[in-house]
C-alpha cells in the first residue's frame, strides 16, 4: 500500500500505537486521558486516496474504566490484542468482534498497574509486566498466568521478546537494572546494571541480531551486546527530556527510534553512532513509537497531544491532514 504522511488528532490522549503485523493498514491505540476520562483501545484502519492523501477510519473501539498504558497485536491471530491497564488488570481483546462481546479475557493476578505487554513472535502467549515487580507469562486460553518472574526489586517498565530467539525476552525496570529470561525452563538469565539516574523505561531487540539490545533510561539510550555487559556499545544522549519509548526498525538493521517528553521522535544510526533525524510532529510529550514491518520506514507516533502521526521516514514526507 503507498500510504502518504497521516496526521491524526483523536478525542484522547494517546498512550501506546503499534502496527497489525497481518493488516498493513491497520493500527492500535490505546488511550488513558484522566481528566476527560477516555480510556480503551482504538482500531483504526488507513486508506490512501486517488488524490494522493489519506483517510483515516475508526473501525471499533473499545472502552475501558481505567487507563491504558500499553497495548499489541497478537502475532498468531489476526483479531486478537490485548492491553495493559492502569488499574492492575490484563485484557485480552477480539477486535473482530462487537463491544459488548469483549474483552474476550481478563486477567486480574497483578497487584499494581500494568505498564507493558508483548505478544512472542513464534507462539501465542505473551508477557505483562507490573509496577508490583513482576512479569508474568499467559497463554490466552488459559485463566490464570502460566507462571510469574520475580528478580526485580522495583516496578518494571517494560518487556520485549527476541525476534530471532523467541524463547528470550528482555525487561526493564526502576531498579536500574535490565533482565534476561529463558521461559523454556523459567530461568533468570543476567542481570544488566545501568548506571543512569532514572530507572529504566523500555528495551527493544535488534530484529537482525539477537545479542543486541536498546534500552532508554532518563535522556539516555543505550545499545548492549549481551553476550558482554560491562560497557554498552553505543550511548546516545540527544533528547532534551525523559525518553519514554524506543524501537529498533524491521527493515534496517542499523536503525532506532525514539519518542520522548520533550516532544519528539528522533532516528539513530547504531552503526555510525549518530543522531541522524529529529521529526517535531507533537506539541506535548510523545509516548508510543512504532514501526510497519510491511512498508518499509513507515513510522506511527502517539502522544499526550492527542496526536496520532504516521509518515514515511525515507523518503521523507509532508504530513497530510486528515479529519
Amino acid at each position: 500500500m503507498a500510504l502518504p504522511g497521516i496526521r491524526i488528532w483523536t478525542r484522547y490522549r494517546v498512550s501506546a500505537v503499534r502496527f497489525s503485523r497481518f493488516d498493513d493498514s491497520r493500527i492500535l491505540v490505546g488511550t488513558r486521558d484522566r481528566f476527560n476520562r477516555s480510556h480503551g483501545l482504538h482500531v483504526l484502519q488507513l486508506s490512501p486516496t486517488p488524490s494522493g492523501g489519506g483517510t483515516v477510519d475508526e473501525l471499533a473501539t473499545f472502552d475501558t474504566l481505567y487507563g491504558v498504558n500499553d497495548c499489541c497485536w497478537s502475532q498468531s491471530q489476526r483479531s486478537l490484542a490485548v492491553s495493559a491497564l492502569t488499574d492492575g488488570s490484563v485484557k485480552v481483546w477480539d477486535t473482530s468482534l462487537p463491544p459488548a462481546a469483549n474483552p474476550v479475557g481478563i486477567f486480574r493476578e497483578h497487584i499494581d498497574q500494568v505498564r507493558s505487554v508483548d505478544w512472542n513472535p513464534a507462539d501465542d502467549c505473551f508477557l505483562s509486566a507490573s509496577s508490583d515487580a513482576t512479569i508474568k507469562f499467559w497463554v490466552p486460553d488459559r485463566n490464570n498466568s502460566y507462571y510469574t518472574f520475580q528478580e526485580h526489586l522495583d516496578r518494571v517498565n517494560a518487556v520485549a521478546w527476541n525476534d530471532i530467539q523467541p524463547h528470550v525476552f528482555a525487561s526493564a525496570s526502576d531498579d536500574h537494572t535490565v533482565g534476561l529470561w529463558d521461559i523454556r525452563d523459567n530461568r533468570f538469565l543476567t542481570r544488566i546494571p545501568v548506571n543512569h539516574p532514572g530507572g529504566l523505561v523500555s528495551c527493544n531487540w535488534n530484529k537482525y541480531s539477537e545479542f543486541h539490545l536498546a534500552t532508554a533510561s532518563g535522556t539516555s539510550i543505550n545499545v548492549w551486546d549481551v553476550r558482554t555487559t560491562q560497557m554498552p556499545l553505543v550511548d546516545f544522549s540527544s533528547h532534551n527530556r525523559n525518553v519514554c519509548r524506543i524501537c529498533f526498525s524491521p527493515h534496517r538493521a542499523n536503525m532506532l527510534l525514539s519518542c520522548s517528553v520533550d516532544h519528539t521522535v528522533r532516528a539513530w544510526d547504531t552503526q555510525a553512532q549518530a543522531s541522524v533525524a529529529r521529526y517535531d510532529l507533537h506539541d506535548d510529550s510523545v509516548y508510543g513509537i512504532d514501526m510497519s514491518v510491511h512498508i518499509e520506514d513507515l513510522i506511527a507516533s502517539a502522544g499526550r497531544d492527542k496526536l496520532v502521526n504516521i509518515w514515511r521516514a525515507s523518503p521523507r514526507q509532508h504530513l497530510l491532514h486528515s479529519p
